[in-house]
């Protein structure tokens, strides 16, 4: 799940990592068979009984309002902004995942129990549990059939799809009972996997939105009976998405499963929720309304937090911009000196995530260039991971150059592969360029000899080419905007030209999704950096098919590699997963894909003193405001 400059969310201590090993074959089948403690250890912090009622205020990342409600939610929009800021608020998907700091699912706040499998490992089975929509309508297996036939449907238009995988990989599936439902897959998968990556992505949807008009019966749409009646039911619930204005008082996304309501919903980002008092799971909210408020810049949002979270305007969760930090650490996971410390609690936030950002490969201009394996080395060789860590993110950040996170610490990642795998050295990126067919000064430099030999530029770039980019990046932040600035500079003394601009950062992920140059669809751009990377969701097994393989939606640079995607299926039906996983990470990291920059705590976390429930968060960068309440 993309995530926008300004939060990955996590809350560890050096001594807890040390137990988690997460997504191993040992540990995730300890938790795929365990129960979660969502709804006791949620609670399990508290310091005094909670106060009923208030308002609490969430802040925004600059740059990203939530803007698609429908949980259905395509590529240019799949982001936490969308998922976690507003639809897992309102709508539950079947499983729900990360238990506090732990990044397991969390079967206490799921709709379903543990799924069951049969002999042949390809048939799977959930029960669900009685939920109930705010409508009185009971959560059915009917709905997943609704779901399952717009995802054969719509697939296209489903931002975590990844072809030839889910749904394409499910050959049949069909509702047992009212509370079973079964799906049968092509071939036996690491079951693991099929939990994480696959049952993931399932989602009930109510019956009332199986219509094609406003004044529709429920379910007179047909898309829960057949395929074929799909299209027009999406087409009609995207045009009610489009209505940005209309989304508190529709009839359509009025019908919640979650334990919160939309009360209000302003276009620029504002919104309120209060809670859906139909809601069936274990945690009902204490407050009276949660909010969400948008901010021109972490400028304007810290000058709010200053003003204190009981000010007229104050919010009680908000995030330090790293600008305003006044004092280094040396473990990213532990807060340092928080000059807000009079009224907010610090809490660095690590998601389980990777910090990257893609460069089109599919673009008719300078794609071939981006296509030289050489090429992408130098360029990894520019960023200066260590310059980034100690002044910009004044420690709370470390090293990520390969697709699986490196922190949480787990044994999924390969050993070594949590060093710097290209050291920041602008002199050897450029003897890499300078002996493939660049020359040897200039900025950009050019290339001089054309070719497909070795030694040569490559395929598709002509003589006198210049090793020149448009890079655009996130507006908002001026952390980001220190990093772009000096990774322009430090490129420019390898001889890549790399031209930056900022723009909103809903923007570039709109406008940065995989492409092939058409008439229709020019393939125009050519790097673009939202600032936050990758947080694993819906998918949350790093097994890399969802960024990396062919044919994936989020594959956001169309990067295609014949060795990648066959090490990437490898890792889904190998009987030794974690060495598949480690044979990919270790190919995958000297290949670089994107453009990977250092992950950092994102945010530096703010809490008002006396609101709790807030802390730890969750580590897949889900947010329940159910959980907070206030002491006196």
């Amino acid at each position: 799940m993309v995530r926008p400059s300004g939060r990955y969310r996590s809350l560890r201590s050096r001594k807890k990592l040390a137990g988690i090993a997460i997504v191993a074959a040992a540990a995730l089948t300890a938790a795929g068979c365990g129960g979660g403690t969502g709804s006791s250890s949620s609670n399990s912090n508290l310091s005094k009984m909670p106060t009923n009622g208030n308002t609490a205020t969430w802040a925004e990342v600059s740059g990203f309002t939530p803007n698609y409600i429908f949980p259905f939610t395509d590529a240019a929009h799949f982001g936490t902004w969308n998922i976690s800021d507003l639809q897992y608020l309102l709508y539950r998907p079947l499983y729900w995942f990360g238990n506090n700091e732990q990044p397991t699912v969390d079967y206490d706040l799921s709709l379903a129990g543990p799924p069951t499998f049969d002999s042949t490992g390809k048939v799977v089975t959930v029960t669900l549990k009685p939920y109930k929509w705010s409508n009185g309508e009971t959560v059915n297996s009917d709905e997943l059939m609704f779901w399952m036939n717009m995802m054969k449907a719509e697939k296209a238009n489903w931002g975590g799809y990844v072809a030839p995988y889910f749904p394409d990989n499910v050959v049949s599936y069909k509702a047992l009972s009212p509370t079973q439902f079964q799906l049968t897959f092509d071939k036996a998968y690491n079951q693991n996997w099929v939990l994480y990556n696959e049952l993931s992505q399932l989602y009930p949807i109510p019956e009332a939105w199986d219509v094609t008009s406003l004044g529709a019966a429920a379910g007179s749409g047909g898309c829960n009976k057949s395929v074929a009646n799909c299209a027009k039911v999406y087409n009609f619930l995207i045009a009610q998405n489009r209505d940005l204005s209309g989304y508190a008082t529709s009839k359509i996304w009025s019908v919640v499963d979650g334990p919160w309501k939309l009360s209000s919903f302003n276009p620029n980002g504002a919104l309120t929720m209060v809670p859906n008092k139909s809601y069936s799971g274990p945690v009902k909210p204490k407050l009276t309304a949660f909010k969400e408020e948008q901010f021109a810049s972490d400028t304007a949002e810290f000058n709010v937090l200053k003003s204190g979270p009981g000010a007229s305007n104050g919010v009680q969760v908000g995030y330090l911009p790293y600008s305003d930090v006044t004092a280094s650490t040396t473990n990213p996971m532990k807060a340092g000196a928080n000059p807000l410390s009079s009224n907010y609690t610090m809490t660095p936030w690590i998601g389980y995530g990777i910090n990257y950002f893609p460069m089109n490969f599919n673009n008719p201009q300078v794609g071939p260039i981006i296509k030289q394996l050489y090429f992408r080395q130098a360029l990894a060789y520019t960023v200066d991971d260590n310059a980034i860590i100690r002044s910009v993110y004044k420690g709370y950040a470390y090293v990520n150059t390969q697709g699986v996170p490196t922190l949480p610490a787990s044994s999924t990642l390969a050993p070594g592969l949590q060093n710097d795998q290209f050291p920041f050295n602008t002199s050897k990126a450029r003897a890499l360029l300078v002996a493939n067919g660049w020359s040897s000064t200039g900025d950009p430099a050019t290339c001089v000899k054309p070719g497909t030999a070795a030694g040569d530029c490559g395929a598709g770039i002509t003589k006198g080419e210049k090793l020149q980019f448009q890079v655009q990046y996130a507006s908002g932040s001026q952390d980001l905007t220190t990093i772009m600035s000096a990774l322009e500079s430090d490129a420019g003394k390898a001889g890549i030209s790399l031209v930056i601009s900022a723009q909103a950062g809903q923007t570039i992920t709109a406008n940065d999704i995989a492409c092939t140059p058409s008439k229709a669809t020019p393939c125009k751009w050519q790097m673009g950096n939202w600032g936050g990377g990758w947080i694993y969701a819906p998918d949350y097994y790093p097994t890399g098919e969802d960024l990396f393989a062919k044919g994936s939606l989020a594959n956001y640079g169309s990067y295609n590699d014949p060795t990648n995607n066959t090490l990437i299926a490898n890792t889904l039906t190998a009987k030794n997963p974690q060495q598949a996983m480690y044979t990919w990470e270790r190919y995958l990291a000297k290949q670089v894909p994107v453009v990977f920059m250092p992950q950092f705590a994102n945010p530096l976390l703010e809490v008002a003193n006396n609101l709790k429930g807030a802390t730890p968060p969750n580590t897949f960068a889900n947010i329940n405001p159910e959980n907070w309440y206030y002491v006196k």
